[in-house]
């Protein structure tokens, strides 16, 4: 793991919300570092800290206290406009709410950070050609020109993968990407999700799910806004050995208290 660039680095990592004239320590002294090429899964219990932790170190939410360094830059010390072309041009994101514009198609709403960004010098009509590969990549093409209230759950979660991936970003931060699709939708996003860190995108994602976890390199457990255990695993490579993973996942996470 030492040889290995390091993408995101956290340092004594504080975020604290003021309710109701309370403190609200939410994360404490959090540390950890996703290296390049790392899928790592965030877990525990509700509450615990774990949303809050993604979108500080993604720079969506303010620090407290601490370092957060986004390959050898400082988030923390970047203002507004530093941070909207930071995660624009070399961040994806993919939520479990899938937040699309309604007045455009599905191909449209895939393309136009591409269009905001211009980090990839080229033509519309290129973009337009990476957007439709894409789609084709994750098996969606049929639904390029579909407004997006016209397409299943599964398959509107496919096309913000594929939003995410538009302007090749470094590291994708995903917020429970499956949580809302059924158990056959789940796995083939996650099928596809694994496809893009086999060739090299870092990816850090929250979820409840064991056999989303079970597809990471590494699993961060946090409890009470700290992180309690690290569990590595080797990529996952052999869909025969899933069920030995999930089992070893679960001893461990059963140790955890989850």
């Amino acid at each position: 793991m030492i040889d290995l660039k390091e993408i995101l680095k956290v340092r004594d990592l504080c975020k604290t919300y003021i309710v109701n004239q309370r403190q609200n320590n939410v994360l404490k002294n959090v540390n950890f570092t996703v290296y390049e090429g790392e899928m790592v899964a965030i877990m525990g219990p509700s509450g615990s800290g774990k949303s809050t932790l993604l979108y500080t170190v993604s720079g969506m939410d303010s620090v407290t206290a601490g370092e957060v360094e986004f390959m050898g830059k400082s988030i923390v010390r970047m203002n507004e406009n530093e941070l909207s072309e930071l995660r624009l041009n070399e961040m994806g994101f993919i939520f479990q709410q899938m937040y699309m514009l309604k007045n455009l198609t599905v191909l449209d709403n895939i393309v136009l950070p591409a269009y905001q960004s211009g980090k990839i010098k080229e033509t519309r009509k290129e973009t337009m050609a990476r957007g439709c590969m894409l789609m084709k990549n994750l098996g969606i093409s049929e639904i390029a020109d579909n407004d997006i209230n016209e397409v299943s759950g599964g398959q509107l979660q496919r096309a913000c993968i594929c939003r995410s991936m538009i302007n090749k970003p470094a590291v994708i931060f995903a917020d429970e990407p499956t949580g809302a699709l059924n158990r056959s939708s789940s796995d083939d996003v996650m099928k596809e999700l694994v496809k893009l860190n086999k060739n090299g995108t870092s990816m850090l994602l929250v979820t409840h799910d064991v056999k989303v976890a079970v597809k990471c390199t590494r699993v961060l457990y946090i409890v009470d806004g700290n992180i309690k255990g690290e569990y590595d695993q080797e990529k996952y490579t052999d869909e025969g050995k899933l069920r030995e993973r999930e089992r070893a996942l679960g001893n461990w996470l059963m140790e955890m208290g989850w």
